[in-house]
């Protein structure tokens, strides 16, 4: 069974930077397809950055384009969000999920089947 646990997330100012981890055990992470999530107080679960199986590509929501970055680390079995610039709305708890189905990257929550339990990213002055 994969278990995927998130760390990183913290209280940074505006224009500040984290970086995210998910990292996996139970199964090796080279078999999935990984995206980042997060969900505000009173929204909906949103998908912000996803990897595919392979590293062949990756996606990220318009909002983040250009500040957040995905990457994996097969030998660490973890995936990252790097988070920079960051803004007051982005202040959500962040998950990480996997998909063993799809090749491609996708950011709908509803395909993917693993999650994490969440890290607090609070970005204020």
């Amino acid at each position: 069974q994969l278990q995927l646990v998130e760390s990183g997330g913290g209280l940074v100012q505006p224009g500040g930077s984290l970086r995210l981890s998910c990292a996996a055990s139970g199964r090796t992470l080279d078999y999935y397809g990984i995206g980042w999530f997060r969900q505000a107080p009173g929204k909906e679960r949103e998908g912000v950055s996803c990897i595919s199986r392979g590293d062949i590509s990756t996606n990220y929501e318009d909002s983040v384009k250009g500040r957040f970055t995905i990457s994996r680390d097969n030998t660490k079995n973890t995936v990252y969000l790097q988070m920079n610039s960051l803004k007051p709305e982005d202040t959500a708890v962040y998950y990480c999920a996997a998909q063993p189905r799809f090749l491609r990257c996708v950011l709908p929550p509803t395909d993917y089947a693993y999650w994490g339990q969440g890290t607090q990213v609070t970005v204020s002055s």
